[in-house]
This record gives structure tokens, C-alpha cells and sequence, in this order.
């Protein structure tokens, strides 16, 4: 059996990554080997390989952090997971065909989720609930911009919104990107590469208030955004997808009472273990229970792992992409 490995050795763009055969590690006795059958793309794992990101790995560097796969074998202390379990989690290397894992790392996939599904879900999944849940205390009923809409983050904040029983307004830059939103779930679009899609927002809206803004893109959409807030609103900084970090005057937040506020669920995650398996067990149960329908995903063979990330930062993938390996 072989065992593909993707390798950043120099911070670059996705074209200089290096595939390397390598031997099936052994797990260590709190370890589980995975033969992986997914792993999320996203545009931190875009950054990484180009040593943008806020936090730059010592090299080399193995890209890829969310996966799902069958476990082949189990440590001598492993008793929560048994060979044969389909899994899912977290755990730097996903970009390969088989790796070892933490066995406390390691969440059994619920037969009501996919694996290509799993294979991109904690991510983008855990930021939503916690952006949307624990930082923008969103209700029941209250209207959502959400920015972005089509990619990965924009659709897993759409489903998660509707599970939590907003209206969702789903923004993006094209036609195609919209109907892709609308089909996960979205209440309603707004097309942002037009000039007067605030005045179109404002029509949509009628007599009712924009009371949140989900925002993984920035740049230029940001203030425009901010500014169609109604007074108290929350806006949520979750991310740079335009890479410009947009500048918004404060007077802004004084005059609508409004509050900016920033989703750094990775931060939040590495300051208290305890966050993300809370937040993967509720968007679970209410998977299980049929309260949250997550978008559904692309995929590409591991092979394409360059011209994958090199889409993710262009904008060309609609959707979350993710990278399959041992099927």
C-alpha cells in the first residue's frame, strides 16, 4: 500500500507543494491509524502553504487539518475507537493518504453525515456555531447578512443560521454563487458585485431591520455592509477571503450602537480544549435530530491538491471542496 504525503518545504505559492510516497506509520498507544477518505480545503490552508497566515508553521510543513476516514488500527490504550470505525476530526497531515491520530482527536461519524461531508466539517462548522451562537448571540427570528455565502464558510454559516431559526440573506459576486446559496438554504440573495446592492438589500428587507452581518470576506464590502446595520446591530469579523483588511471608521459603531465583533474560533479553541467538542456535539445532535441539513461538498482526487488550493484562492470553488484520497 502506498502512502502519499503532501509536503510544504518552502513557503510559496500551491504550485511548489510536493507530493512524497512514504511508509504507514505505526500508532503510537494512545494513537489510531486513519486510512483517510477526506480532507477539507480551505482558504487558511491556502495561506499556510504561503506563509500569509497570522501563524507560521516551522517547515516542513504538512498541509491539511480536517479529515474523515476508516481507523485500521488502534493503540494499545485506544478503548473509545475500534478498527472499522468511520471518524472524523482535526489533525495537521490530512493531506495523505493514511496518518495516526490522537484517538481523543477522533469523533465516530454519525450515519446520518457523509464522510465527504464530515471529511470538511469541523472547520468551517465549529466557527459558525461559535460566531454565530456564542459571539453574535443570534435568535430566533432576527435577519442575517451573510457575506460570501457560496464558499465554505458562507454555506455552513447559511445551514447553521437556518438551524437556529434566523432569516438568512445570502451575499455574493455572481448569479451561479446565489442559486448555490439558495439551494443550502438561504431565505434570500442579494448580488454584491452590483453598485446599488445596498438600495436592493434595503427593498428586501422592507419594514424589517438588519440586526447581524456575517463577514468572511472584508475589503471593500465590509463598511457598506456595517453601514446597513439598523442601530445595535452585530457585525462578525470572521475572516479575509478578499485579502484586504478593511478599515471602518469607528464613528460609525458610535452613531448605529452597534457592536464589531471578531470570530477567532481557533483562538477561542487552543485557550479552552473544551470549546470545540462542545460545539461539534451539539451541531451533531441537531444533525442527528434533522434540525441542521449541512451544504453539501465538491470533490477532487489528492493528486489535484496544487491546482485545489490555487482555486480556493481565486474564488473559483462554489461550496466546500474537499480532497479525497483512499477511494
Amino acid at each position: 500500500m502506498k502512502n502519499r504525503q503532501v509536503i510544504c518545504k518552502e513557503f510559496g505559492p500551491p504550485e511548489s507543494l510536493i507530493i512524497e510516497e512514504r511508509e504507514i506509520p505505526l500508532p503510537k498507544e494512545e494513537e489510531v491509524l486513519v486510512k483517510l477518505l477526506a480532507a477539507g480545503v480551505g482558504y487558511v490552508d491556502s495561506l499556510m502553504v504561503q506563509g500569509l497566515y497570522q501563524v507560521k508553521p516551522p517547515l516542513p510543513y504538512y498541509p491539511g487539518s480536517e479529515f474523515a476516514g476508516e481507523v485500521i488500527q488502534i493503540g494499545e490504550r485506544v478503548d473509545n475507537i475500534k478498527p472499522g470505525d468511520q471518524v472524523m476530526g482535526m489533525w495537521r497531515g490530512a493531506y495523505a493518504d493514511y496518518m495516526t491520530v490522537s484517538s481523543s482527536a477522533c469523533t465516530v461519524i454519525p450515519g446520518s453525515l457523509s464522510v465527504d461531508v464530515a471529511g470538511g466539517f469541523y472547520t468551517n462548522y465549529s466557527t459558525a456555531l461559535f460566531g454565530l451562537r456564542n459571539c453574535g448571540n443570534l435568535k430566533a427570528g432576527e435577519n442575517v447578512l451573510i457575506l460570501g455565502a457560496s464558499g465554505g464558510v458562507g454555506s455552513s454559516a447559511i445551514t447553521v443560521a437556518k438551524a437556529m431559526g434566523a432569516n438568512v440573506i445570502a451575499g455574493a459576486s455572481s448569479r451561479e454563487k446565489l442559486e448555490f446559496a439558495s439551494s443550502v438554504g438561504a431565505d434570500e440573495t442579494i448580488l454584491y458585485s452590483k453598485e446599488d446592492w445596498r438600495t436592493e438589500l434595503k427593498a428586501l428587507l422592507g419594514n424589517e431591520s438588519l440586526t447581524m452581518v456575517y463577514d468572511p470576506v472584508g475589503g471593500d464590502l465590509a463598511e457598506p455592509a456595517f453601514r446597513s446595520l439598523a442601530p445595535g446591530g452585530r457585525f462578525l469579523v470572521v475572516g479575509f477571503a478578499s485579502g484586504t483588511i478593511p478599515s471602518i471608521p469607528l464613528n460609525l459603531a458610535l452613531l448605529k450602537q452597534s457592536s464589531i465583533v471578531g470570530v477567532d474560533w481557533g483562538g477561542a479553541m487552543r485557550s479552552d480544549p473544551s470549546l470545540t467538542p462542545t460545539l461539534q456535539k451539539t451541531l451533531l445532535d441537531w444533525i442527528e435530530s434533522g434540525r441542521l441539513t449541512p451544504a453539501g461538498v465538491s470533490t477532487r482526487p489528492l493528486s489535484e491538491i496544487r491546482e485545489a488550493l490555487s482555486d480556493q484562492i481565486s474564488g473559483k470553488v462554489i461550496g466546500k471542496l474537499v480532497l479525497e484520497g483512499n477511494k
